[in-house]
């Protein structure tokens, strides 16, 4: 009796857990990582990417120990990159490197967190923070991983990125000279001309620098950097307009006049 008694109570039990089997708020025993990261990456090649983020994060939630899960990872935060969500882009590779600091898809995690501050480069007129961090992180992936595809193309957008706050201090000088604040506009154009000396600004703010100067009656000052245009874009419609201006002062300036100066002040 005692037996039948206990087969009894074990066929109940059984029968009530396929009962609840059928409950829609039954909890439903986790998925395979397997299939729950193809299902995500299904969504993802259907550019689907809110739904692909939100399946590769169940990846992580329901199998935190699974090398899958350091896929839905990266994968969650390539999604929304995709997205043009570049703040959540970051957010995730930087927790991702912090828990996988030596992790095969590390170096890559650090290239697309450029990526998604270089991508939120604005216009020239606009405020520039974003075009600081944005060369901080591409210089970080040089400096980590200098032998890599990755830091490469860093270089490239360094490149580009050094370029484009050149322009910014270029529209603020180009500002205040419009304003006849040439002692300001000075200080912008020489900081060009010191800092981003391999931008594609310079010959322009050489050209200023003789504009400004020559407003303020420093004719000298304004022959030297006419020189310095001259020794290093002769070529330039910038180095032609310098000269016209400065020949109603004096002679055509002689770029060799210029090449000691220029070799002390862009080495």
């Amino acid at each position: 009796m005692k037996t039948n008694h206990t087969i009894s109570i074990i066929v109940a039990l059984l029968l009530l857990t396929a009962c609840g089997s059928k409950d829609d708020d039954k909890i439903k025993p986790p998925e395979s990582a397997e299939k729950l990261y193809n299902e995500a990456l299904e969504k993802f090649d259907k550019h689907l990417y809110k739904d692909a983020i939100k399946d590769f994060e169940e990846v992580e939630r329901q199998h935190p120990s699974s090398p899958w899960a350091i896929n839905a990872q990266v994968m969650s935060g390539y999604s929304s990159y995709e997205a043009e969500d570049y703040d959540s882009a970051i957010a995730t590779f930087q927790r991702f490197v912090k828990l996988n600091p030596n992790n095969e898809s590390t170096p890559y995690a650090y290239y697309v967190i450029a990526l998604s501050y270089y991508e939120q480069i604005n216009d020239v007129g606009r405020d520039q923070k974003v075009t600081e961090q944005a060369m901080q992180a591409l210089r970080e992936v040089i400096r980590r991983f200098p032998d890599t595809e990755y830091a490469r193309d860093a270089r490239v957008k360094l490149d580009l990125t050094t370029d484009h706050l050149a322009g910014k201090e270029m529209e603020i000088g180009r500002y205040y000279e419009r304003h006849e604040d040439y002692v300001a506009a000075i200080n912008r154009f020489r900081l060009v001309v010191e800092t981003y000396q391999t931008t594609s600004h310079v010959p322009e703010a050489l050209h200023r620098l003789v504009e400004c100067y020559l407003k303020l009656g420093v004719k000298d000052e304004a022959r030297r950097y006419a020189a310095v245009l001259g020794a290093n874009f002769p070529s330039s419609m910038w180095y032609k307009d310098s000269y016209k201006l400065m020949v109603k002062d004096a002679k055509p300036v002689a770029a060799a006049e210029s090449s000691s100066w220029w070799d002390h002040v862009i080495p």
